[in-house]
């Protein structure tokens, strides 16, 4: 990834536009020039600066994370969807650039973060602390999301431009080894007790390493690191999985990104709200809309919503009812939240072998399905219970992003998609390196993704 002058800018001017507390509405005005790490008060305002770079990495992970499975079709007019509905992704694809650069703007702010922040004197210690913690979290966090959308990627630990130019892609498994390392770094400095579920706390630590745990298949650890969650009793399921979809920063939120007016992404051409709703040029496929109808799923057939004045041509006349404009109580992007932690709770016991009875893959699930008022689970062997589960992910977390990572992480992405759709390739089980990137640093310049 080339760190030129011009990416640098950008992310200044990111500070710029985003440094806003997450629940107030009013944001902090900073100028370009002005934005810098050299003194205490300096300190909030970049810190606000990399929470809203990270908020900004949420649409497109969401997009790519349904779109380039089986959750979303095209309807509409802009090329880079069509590419992704048809299942026809190039290099040059906006949607795969807009999650790679959104996630290294923010990697490019914790990095400053994690180099200018232990020398700025007069900083309270607790202060610095929680801040340090926070940006070696987020690094971390976007890592994780890097690696699993494009494979190896170039591992930025500095800001040094010199540096960054030319810079080779690093392994999958070193990249993973800086995610756990910098959660492992966070877990005990983050604040125990964040401001809400707009900040990374403890949970928010213990929430990311239970995932992590999951993708890497250390499914005690991720069994282990779910409980930890569950347990905390600071989250509570909400007892209508409805209001998941119609309000914002609900009792199971462990970290949701909030939108105030002026960064809302359901108010931008490409915003989410705008791609489901406004333009209608993403919608439900005829397949997400069958599964989220099925006995099992219960309640959380609210995730879709169908309107006969949109059944025209190809459309199908259902939306994504998760995602409002920015003056609805619903615009917001969660990204980690207590359903999960019982979904990956109840995959690691059963790959563990413990499917029924208690303490057990059977238990996690039905409190989900209790909780959708649909019927208890029947499955009641490893194997059936891995396909069930895969299924509640796609109930509970249907329109949340996870669809393709899940499929890909338990091969059974060729599977499902082939069945999909004609035009499926195995060469999507990994998003293209985008071609500015291929362009601009020589050290990728002939290492793109086989297939693109």
């Amino acid at each position: 990834m080339r760190l030129h002058k011009s990416l640098i800018i950008s992310a200044l001017l990111l500070l710029t536009f985003a440094c806003k507390e997450v629940l107030e509405p009013t944001p902090v005005d900073l100028l370009t020039s002005d934005v810098a790490l050299n003194e205490p008060s300096d300190v909030e305002p970049v810190r606000n600066g990399m929470y809203g770079a990270l908020r900004g990495t949420a649409s497109p992970t969401v997009i790519l994370g349904d779109f380039t499975a089986d959750m979303l079709t095209f309807n509409g007019t802009f090329g880079q969807y069509l590419e992704l509905g048809s299942k026809q992704i190039t290099a040059s694809n906006g949607a795969v650039s807009a999650l790679w650069g959104s996630l290294y703007q923010t990697i490019y702010i914790a990095n400053f973060i994690i180099e200018r922040l232990p020398e700025v004197p007069g900083v309270p210690a607790k202060q610095r602390a929680e801040v340090l913690a926070e940006a070696h979290f987020i690094r971390g966090y976007c890592y994780f999301i890097a690696t699993y959308s494009f494979g190896g990627v170039p591992l930025v630990t500095t800001t040094e431009v010199s540096a960054n130019r030319n810079i080779a892609r690093s392994s999958p498994e070193d990249i993973l080894r800086l995610v756990l390392e910098d959660y492992q770094f966070a877990l005990d400095k983050v604040p125990a007790e964040p401001a809400n579920a707009g900040f990374v706390g403890t949970q928010t630590v213990k929430a990311a390493l239970a995932r992590y745990y999951l993708y890497t298949q250390q499914w005690a650890l991720a069994e282990q690191m779910a409980t930890e969650v569950i347990a905390s009793g600071k989250y509570t399921l909400v007892p209508n999985y409805a209001d998941l979809v119609t309000k914002d920063f609900t009792s199971e939120a462990i970290l949701e990104m909030g939108y105030t007016l002026s960064d809302d992404p359901g108010t931008s051409a490409t915003g989410l709200n705008n791609l489901f709703v406004g333009r209608r040029e993403i919608i439900p496929s005829n397949q997400a809309v069958v599964a989220l109808y099925a006995a099992e799923s219960g309640e959380r057939r609210s995730s879709v919503s169908f309107n006969v004045q949109n059944l025209v041509g190809s459309d199908n006349g259902w939306s994504v009812s998760k995602y409002g404009t920015a003056d609805e109580d619903n615009n917001n992007i969660v990204l980690f939240r207590l359903g999960e932690m019982y979904l990956i709770r109840a995959e690691a016991r059963a790959r563990q072998g413990k499917v029924t009875g208690a303490n057990s893959a059977a238990e996690d699930v039905n409190v989900l399905r209790a909780r959708a008022k649909a019927t208890a689970t029947s499955a009641n062997t490893q194997a059936g219970m891995l396909l069930e589960i895969e299924q509640e992910r796609l109930y509970e977390l249907a329109f949340e992003g996870h669809r393709w990572y899940d499929l890909v992480r338990t091969g059974r992405i060729s599977a499902i998609m082939s069945a999909f759709s004609p035009n499926w390739r195995s060469a999507y089980e990994k998003l293209p390196i985008p071609t500015s990137e291929i362009q601009n640093n020589p050290a990728i310049a002939r290492d793109q993704n086989p297939g693109y």
